[in-house]
């Protein structure tokens, strides 16, 4: 419920953004604005699909652990080691990876910016870009002890922290809008999530403090011979991940200039808004997915998964009817709004792509709970086909080149591959 609210409110609040992106940005902020949020997704790099490990690697220790109200754990000394292990290693390594990315996004960005300059306004974007980065870092250190709470059987909690996160973050950005201080929301978006986030954290030291000091031992984590040989498959995926879906906003600014880049990203904003709340009914189910799986209760497993997804799809077509209709009439009555997003056309065919990833990553994410990646492949096949359908495509139609392109490599590659990927693995590994 927390995680439906969340995301609803996010989608409620992305809309309320868009409206004062379009009301207190110029068409070529706009673009800075939502060029900071692909480059910024470059922190993918670093994460390397981390946090999904550590959430599976928790729920599947925690699953023979008992843990009070006032964080003591109990049961297995071993899974308790174990358990303790896995923090220990994400805290770490995500404290040196948020360094690496801070030293590498603010050049990067700031090379990007300078090398594909664009005739018109002069935008004010290096002060921005840089505090985006900043907060985007601070964030990047929450995520792993979030996905190691949600492993521990705090879903509800942590979902609920991501419902005041969005709050927070929201406000604080659109307060930076209406303050006439635009391109600095996405970095006080971030903020008022790392604020939030990390107050409730601070709450859960009575657990956490005791696990990070915890003494391992023999039985800790090997993470080289037990997690690396998943993990990075995981990680090849996620990198690819960003090929496939942060890619657009990057080249149209490069060759169409910041307008046609931030049509495409409000356009993306939208509908990928859409696709949080819909996907929200099988992300809930990771954990739970990971404690069924080694319980063997692969018959509950099934049930609860599909039950799931059906929730999620139909959630996301009525969304993405509602939203193209608006969309439709907004371009009918020849408004202004209209222009700072992609026309009819090219918008449901960007809806109907967004749903088929909804499906291949309920898919994914059911295979990824048995600690098994076999969507590589599909990752990278997926990645150099978007690479390449992207560039070629949109340097020369634009967003419409790039959006057809999106939902034929998708549909193919994508739903097809991944569902025979699904279908023939979940057989394997049940059977195992």
């Amino acid at each position: 419920m927390f995680t439906v609210v969340a995301r609803t409110w996010s989608s409620v609040a992305g809309l309320l953004t868009v409206v004062l992106i379009a009301r207190f940005l110029t068409s070529a902020e706009q673009g800075y604005f939502y060029t900071f949020g692909s480059l910024v997704a470059l922190q993918i790099v670093f994460e390397l699909g981390f946090s999904f490990v550590i959430l599976q690697m928790a729920s599947h220790e925690r699953a023979h652990l008992s843990i009070t109200e006032d964080g003591k754990v109990f049961g297995d000394p071993v899974a308790h080691a174990r358990l303790a292990s896995v923090l220990q290693k994400s805290i770490r390594w995500y404290s040196i990876a948020a360094l690496l990315m801070l030293c590498a996004l603010i050049p990067a960005g700031i090379h990007f910016f300078v090398s594909h300059p664009h005739p018109g306004e002069v935008v004010a974007w290096r002060l921005p870009w840089c505090l985006v980065v900043v907060a985007a870092s601070f964030a990047f250190q929450i995520d792993p002890i979030f996905s190691f709470l949600e492993g521990c059987g705090y879903v509800s909690h942590v979902a609920r922290t991501r419902l005041w996160q969005a709050l927070l973050g929201s406000v604080l950005a659109w307060a930076a809008m209406l303050l006439n201080f635009g391109l600095y929301a996405p970095a006080l978006l971030i903020t008022g999530q790392v604020v939030a986030g990390g107050s409730w954290i601070y709450t859960q030291r009575r657990m956490l403090l005791p696990l990070f000091r915890h003494v391992a031992g023999e039985h800790r984590i090997q993470w080289w011979t037990e997690v690396w040989p998943f993990q990075w498959r995981i990680a090849i995926s996620w990198i690819c991940g960003y090929f496939i879906f942060q890619l657009f906003n990057p080249i149209l600014f490069a060759y169409w200039g910041p307008v046609a880049a931030g049509q495409m990203g409000m356009s993306l904003s939208i509908s990928n808004a859409l696709m949080s709340v819909g996907i929200a009914w099988v992300n809930t189910k990771a954990a739970p997915f990971g404690a069924m799986i080694a319980r063997k209760e692969y018959a509950k497993l099934d049930q609860t998964f599909l039950s799931a997804l059906r929730q999620s799809l139909t959630v996301t077509f009525m969304g993405a009817a509602i939203i193209w209709v608006m969309v439709y009439y907004l371009n009918a009555s020849h408004s202004r709004f209209a222009q700072r997003a992609l026309g009819p056309f090219p918008f449901g065919v960007l809806l109907l792509t967004m749903i088929v990833n909804l499906a291949v990553s309920s898919e994914a994410l059911y295979i990824r709970a048995h600690k098994q990646e076999r969507f590589l492949m599909i990752s990278l096949l997926n990645a150099l086909f978007m690479l390449a359908s992207s560039y070629f495509l949109g340097r020369r139609f634009g967003a419409t080149g790039m959006v057809v392109g999106y939902f034929v490599v998708n549909v193919t590659i994508g739903l097809g591959l991944g569902t025979y990927t699904f279908l023939k693995y979940r057989g394997v590994l049940h059977a195992g």
